[in-house]
């Protein structure tokens, strides 16, 4: 009975943990299951965030260029090497070039400013290819370079290339000596005038008939709106044709004067055009040669061994490729029309 009654007796069973209190199992260490790809989603998420930051940079970097080549550098011209040489002597080469008009003049004078404000440059190139152009822009560039030798005294050299005549040659003039290319035209030492008649195509293909109430005989002479009578052409040469053939002549005789006088010059001041050889027989130019030789030439005047040579340029503008301001031939406002009607006095070789 004891022996039934110890074997039917209950033993108690302690209840077992749920998991390791210090972490060790019965087995070994249990440990909590680690996510897989973790470290990948951290990588790539940087990688992505540098990527966005890094075509945020981009594209804020394609701004500022783009603002800086719409915009341009106004009045600052870049300064580039034509031949290399000692930086602290320099020979600067400005250029006319084309038709002379208003803002050719202006470039003249924006390129000079930068030559004064260096004072490394020894001798100046004036580098002409233009058959010429308005009266005023020229006499402009003529007095910006007399201006400028004058208040710097650095010598001026004149390299003339291709067509340097009238308006072009009128320019030169201002210069120290003139040198020319062997197949420079130059000379056409005169005064051209023109303007449109338009009476027949409008009164007799369009119908439309002008009126024209003025205070006095010779208010509209000469006028777009009828063929000119002979008083009116003889009026022309004698106030505005004359007197700019007259500025010419003393343009060239005081800047030739070690050459030419007055009197020679005015036989030479028929408009027509001389070729460098015969130039340079007619004491029109001093030399025939090329860049190296006006190079030559200006560190001479300059007594300097050697030089380096720069030109200026003006940057690249968007503004400036897209402006209104360019001409376009379709734009026929009032102001255009006023040109085209009004007599244009011009220093320019007509066959250009």
């Amino acid at each position: 009975m004891d022996f039934e009654q110890n074997n039917n007796q209950s033993v108690p069973i302690e209840p077992q943990p749920t998991g390791p209190n210090s972490g060790l199992g019965v087995n070994g260490p249990i440990t909590a299951p680690r996510r897989k790809g973790t470290g990948w989603r951290i990588f790539w998420g940087i990688v992505l965030a540098l990527s966005v930051m890094a075509n945020i940079a981009l594209f804020m970097m394609l701004i500022g260029v783009i603002a800086m080549f719409a915009t341009g550098q106004r009045g600052i011209l870049d300064e580039e090497t034509i031949r290399e040489g000692p930086a602290r002597t320099k020979i600067a080469i400005i250029s006319v070039q084309g038709v002379i008009y208003g803002e050719s003049a202006s470039d003249v004078y924006r390129q000079l400013k930068v030559v004064r404000q260096d004072k490394h440059v020894k001798a100046v190139i004036v580098r002409v290819n233009s058959p010429g152009g308005t009266i005023s822009a020229s006499d402009q560039i003529y007095k910006e370079i007399c201006k400028f030798r004058e208040e710097e005294n650095i010598p001026v050299v004149a390299f003339m290339q291709g067509v340097a005549a009238s308006g072009g040659y009128y320019t030169s003039v201002a210069c120290d000596q003139i040198i020319a290319e062997p197949t420079t035209i130059t000379g056409s030492i005169g005064v051209i005038s023109w303007y449109l008649v338009v009476q027949e195509l409008l009164e007799d293909k369009l119908g439309i008939l002008p009126v024209t109430i003025k205070s006095g005989r010779k208010k509209d002479w000469p006028s777009s709106f009828r063929k000119p009578e002979p008083e009116e052409i003889q009026y022309m040469r004698d106030k505005v044709i004359t007197p700019a053939l007259e500025r010419f002549i003393e343009v060239v005789a005081e800047g030739r004067k070690a050459s030419l006088t007055i009197e020679e010059v005015r036989q030479l001041a028929d408009g027509g055009i001389f070729g460098a050889k015969e130039a340079l027989e007619e004491k029109l130019i001093d030399k025939i040669g090329y860049l190296d030789e006006a190079i030559e030439l200006a560190k001479l005047l300059a007594e300097i061994d050697k030089a380096k040579v720069v030109q200026y340029r003006k940057p690249f503008s968007f503004v400036d490729f897209f402006s209104y301001r360019k001409p376009n031939l379709l734009n026929l406002n009032r102001a255009t029309l006023y040109e085209l009607g009004t007599p244009q006095i011009l220093y320019l070789w007509s066959a250009y």
